[in-house]
């Protein structure tokens, strides 16, 4: 009788094991039936940053490829404010469908998760799958052309001998601005003063009209006034020079070193968006970022264009996190 029970005992864990393994196997398969039917309907993406912005136009690009991969209209949604974080929260908040995904802006997944302190309604770790890197682009460290400065030696003086007169815009807590300015200010021991703006728009407005001295802003919206002599370029702020401006130098090479700010871009989902679909949408994304005209158009805003794995993306972003923390402790940046 004991021996009868036994068996029973072990028959019945066979089957809630192979019932399981059955299960799984069904999930695996929906999920790859899933990608390979994906999309059949309209994809929106969402971007956290104004129409003409930088990320702006790269998302557009990418739109306009991906439609005619995938045979389904790609559209973009501009949703701002407060930093980005209303835009990323909305992609993160979506349905786990991939047919909404956020086209990520460096500051709301990275230097943000530090800056506010855990008040952001989202978690970019844990309620954002990464899909993959798209570009990083380096700021340009332009004055107004009656700012008695050459070089940023000059500027650091000049700000040592006028502490807290030299103005420089912002277009948000925790933008690469913001995080310029502030980083100089502490690695130089100077004090120049932040001036928020509601867009780049009218920073960089203010910027070309005088009313702000200083602004760190990225090349597809300052190199047409570099060139036109609007703006003067005292460095980039990049480990190389640009193409795009070969003769403005590097923050190392006017001399502050390991000042290195680059904002940077990817495709992300709402997490639990079944993995099959994010591999494509990466594999997509590389194919696209290989394409002649595309990498051309990046090139040209003196941007660089990248690519990687979802993997890969998601190691970048923990590291990113970690080094901004650093960053918004040290120079005790705040929010309101």
């Amino acid at each position: 009788m004991f021996e009868i029970q036994k068996t029973i005992k072990r028959y019945a864990g066979l089957s809630v094991l192979s019932m399981l393994s059955v299960g799984l196997t069904i999930t695996a398969g929906t999920a790859c039936a899933q990608a390979e039917k994906w999309p059949e309907r309209a994809v929106k993406i969402i971007v956290p940053a104004p129409p003409g912005s930088a990320p702006d136009g790269l998302v557009r690009m990418f739109a306009q490829k991906f439609s005619v991969m995938w045979g389904q209209t790609v559209t973009v949604e501009n949703i701002v404010g407060a930093s980005g974080n209303i835009g990323t929260d909305r992609a993160a908040k979506s349905p786990a469908d991939g047919y909404t995904l956020l086209f990520n802006t460096m500051g709301p997944i990275s230097v943000n998760y530090t800056l506010f302190k855990g008040k952001l309604p989202y978690d970019p770790v844990k309620d954002l799958a990464p899909i993959s890197l798209i570009a990083k682009m380096p700021n340009f460290v332009t004055v107004h052309p009656k700012l008695p400065v050459n070089s940023v030696a000059e500027l650091i003086a000049l700000a040592k001998k006028e502490p807290g007169k030299l103005r420089y815009g912002t277009a948000g807590p925790g933008t690469t601005q913001h995080l310029s300015g502030e980083l100089l200010n502490l690695r130089e021991s100077i004090k120049l003063t932040a001036i928020p703006y509601k867009s780049s728009a009218q920073m960089t407005t203010d910027a070309i009209g005088g009313q702000i001295e200083i602004m760190f802003h990225n090349a597809p919206v300052v190199l047409p006034h570099i060139k036109s002599g609007a703006l003067k370029a005292l460095a980039i702020t990049s480990a190389t020079r640009s193409p795009s401006a070969p003769d403005v130098p590097t923050m190392a090479e006017a001399g502050v070193p390991n000042f290195e700010i680059t904002a940077w871009f990817g495709f992300m989902a709402p997490a639990g968006t079944p993995r099959p679909i994010i591999q494509k949408i990466s594999a997509d994304a590389a194919k696209v970022i290989a394409m002649p005209d595309v990498r051309d158009s990046i090139l040209a805003k003196a941007t660089v264009p990248v690519s990687s794995t979802p993997e890969e993306y998601a190691a970048f972003i923990q590291s990113e996190i970690k080094k901004w923390s650093e960053v918004v402790k040290l120079t005790n940046m705040q929010v309101d």
